[in-house]
């Protein structure tokens, strides 16, 4: 982060030399007071000027993309990155041929640079209440939709048989995804068993 100390005769003035110097709003400054001026004798003799220290408070989303953008440069990837907000969720959206080589199986390794960049957040800001969304080309919609056609077709077969199925392990994310597709199913219910990251949800049918 960049900081600056200032001396000055006023906050004020101070203030005005941060905003300058540091190319800045005074809404993304935090300042604080290391030494506070003196009037001195008179108004004027002994006087001293007050020490001011001016740091960039980083955007949160820039922490996130400067966080992406070094593994996909130690990655040696080449791929087009952007990062919005909405609400208190950061999006980093990763566009490229390249970029592919890191999602992995299952998504496991998207899971663990989505893990990575909300632990480098709360490092640099630790009363951040923002999560992430990492995506690379549309992996995540893409896994949703096949996740609930997965949901669906096994739902239909303990319906069929009546028999409880133990899916494999899954990440909470996915295993919700699968509990919203069926919640509305009248014929099977679903639960999980087991603790992370060797727990897997169970479809069972409703007597």
């Amino acid at each position: 982060m960049k900081s600056l100390e200032i001396r000055s005769k006023s906050k004020e003035e101070a203030i005005n030399k941060a905003l300058v110097e540091l190319n800045s709003k005074l809404e993304d400054l935090e300042i604080e007071v290391l030494e506070s001026p003196t009037k001195g004798f008179l108004g004027f003799l002994g006087a001293k000027e007050g020490l001011y220290r001016f740091t960039v408070i980083e955007k949160e989303t820039d922490i996130a993309k400067s966080f992406v953008k070094n593994i996909l440069k130690n990655s040696n990837i080449d791929a087009d990155l952007s990062v919005t907000q909405e609400g208190n969720l950061i999006k980093v959206d990763i566009r490229g041929q390249e970029a592919a080589s890191l999602i992995g199986r299952r998504g496991e390794t998207l899971d663990s640079i989505q893990l990575l960049t909300g632990l480098a957040l709360n490092k640099i800001n630790k009363n951040s209440n923002m999560r992430v969304l990492v995506d690379i080309e549309d992996y995540r919609s893409k896994r949703e939709e096949s996740l609930i056609r997965y949901a669906h077709k096994v739902a239909r077969e303990v319906a069929k048989t009546k028999i409880t199925k133990k899916l494999d392990y899954m990440n909470p994310y996915e295993r919700r995804i699968i509990h919203s597709a069926l919640q509305n199913d009248k014929y099977v219910s679903t639960y999980s068993e087991g603790t992370d990251p060797y727990r897997r949800l169970v479809i069972e049918y409703i007597k």
